[in-house]
């Protein structure tokens, strides 16, 4: 038990620091990031429905991309993790550099793929024109700034993995702050440029990437801290076994990823034939419900750090028991952030638009949200455990039948297909059945992980000696 003894005591809160000063960096940091698309939906949403429903289309797409490509990169962190707390220090640099170029060609492709999605947007969605012109704009802004956001992402996985996550928070920070005043010029049309309505929030969010890109650089190339790693100190090439290891380990990750976001962003795109309104309503929980994840995905990316350390010095105990205060922090996080969402969801609703029908739908949509974020926090920090372990291909198999098996598959049933429920429910449930769908979802796969993670952790622990 945790508090069985003073020594058992002063173990969880030393832990609970450690874990702690790690993960609030990185939390600030993501809240930030996250904050970036509340920002963007607001200023959109005072635009007007068309507006809103553009960025959250665009956004749709960019997030499933972005966070999609970044799985490889985060590769990184345990790799980087387990030379740490196996003493290896001089390995760190190269391993480092080989990660960047993953990155560099993770962001080339993330930067195609999302001007081909631009073009589908424009010609295959049969969207409103002003819709489709203004999402279309939005992707060609934040595809040229792909490369800068997966090198950052790479950049972001080697600081937090060698224990400096303070530069993350800061230049986050710093990111959230420039992204108000360009987007107020490139939406609204000021200095002389032209008003680029909701194309001008993609055109802000690929400066903002760049620019992020370069201060984290330029912060982890100067800085004392880093110093004993000489990433900077040597030039490689890609070395074809570094960049499989990379890929071993990080593609399952990304897919994983991408199920999740998928998930949740191509509900954006399914029920875009039900009208701006109900798009926009999405888009409201969405981005709220993104705010308040980025506290438990901040944890299982500090747990991450903290069970590969322990794994690398091959002290898997360690590894467990930093796994179960990671899940008990997040458990207590969880449980405040349901309170929350439920008791202020009509408040919520109403910062992102003024249109009545929107806020109306939104705050019924993020009654959804507070039920899940207990499973949603659990799910999400025993992934992070997992990597820890460099287990990725079990919780992306369990990932990818619980978000597309029951979240999409039974959500289009639900929300987009004719017929009977028991109680004397009709279906289409519109949004609504999309949303029940993915509740369900998020429940199956912390269970799932919950077990493996149990599993794996107990397996790994030393067999005790026999008596003599």
């Amino acid at each position: 038990m945790f508090f069985s003894s003073p020594s058992r005591r002063a173990a969880v809160r030393a832990e609970t620091h450690a874990l702690l000063a790690l993960a609030l960096p990185i939390m600030i940091a993501q809240l930030a990031y996250t904050a970036t698309g509340f920002v963007d939906t607001v200023m959109s949403g005072r635009l007007g429905a068309d507006a809103l429903a553009a960025v959250s289309i665009g956004s749709a797409i960019m997030i499933t991309v972005y966070i999609t490509l970044s799985g490889v990169v985060t590769a990184l962190n345990p790799l980087v993790a387990h030379q740490i707390g196996a003493g290896q220090h001089a390995q760190v640099g190269g391993q480092v550099r080989q990660g960047l170029w993953t990155a560099l060609a993770c962001g080339l492709l993330g930067t195609g793929v999302m001007l081909a999605a631009g073009e589908w947007v424009a010609r295959g969605m049969q969207l409103e024109p002003a819709v489709a012109q203004a999402a279309q704009g939005y992707l060609i802004g934040a595809a040229l700034g792909m490369p800068a956001a997966l090198v950052y992402r790479a950049l972001h996985a080697y600081s937090s993995a060698v224990g400096q996550a303070r530069p993350i928070m800061v230049i986050s920070l710093v990111a959230l702050a420039l992204n108000i005043p360009l987007n107020y010029i490139l939406m609204y049309g000021k200095l002389g440029l032209p008003a680029l309505g909701g194309a001008g929030s993609g055109w802000a969010t690929g400066l903002v990437f760049w620019f992020s890109s370069l201060a984290l650089a330029g912060w982890v190339r100067w800085r004392p801290a880093y110093q004993r790693y000489a990433v900077w100190q040597r030039w490689d090439w890609p070395h074809g076994a570094a960049q499989r290891a990379i890929l071993k380990l990080g593609v399952p990750i990304a897919l994983s990823y991408f199920v999740e976001v998928s998930a949740f962003t191509s509900v954006a795109l399914l029920i875009a034939k039900l009208g701006a309104k109900t798009v926009a309503s999405h888009q409201v929980v969405i981005n709220f419900t993104s705010l308040l994840y980025m506290i438990p995905q901040s944890l299982g990316a500090a747990l991450s750090v903290r069970v590969g350390h322990a794994v690398g010095a091959g002290n898997y105990v360690a590894a467990r028991f930093n796994s179960q205060i990671g899940l008990w922090l997040g458990c207590a996080v969880a449980l405040l952030a349901s309170l929350t969402v439920f008791g202020l969801r009509d408040s919520v609703a109403g910062m992102y638009s003024t249109d009545a029908s929107v806020v109306a739908m939104a705050a019924s949509l993020l009654a959804f949200a507070a039920v899940f974020q207990l499973a949603d926090a659990m799910q999400t920090i025993a992934s992070g455990a997992l990597r820890g372990y460099k287990l990725t291909t079990v919780p992306m198999i369990i990932h990818t039948v619980s978000f597309w098996g029951i979240g999409l598959g039974l959500g289009i049933w639900l929300g987009l297909s004719e017929g009977p429920l028991p109680g004397g429910w009709q279906r289409p449930l519109g949004a609504y059945g999309f949303w029940a769908a993915l509740t369900l979802s998020i429940l199956l796969a912390a269970i799932l992980l919950l077990a493996l993670l149990r599993h794996e952790s107990r397996r790994r622990l030393p067999c005790p000696r026999p008596k003599a």
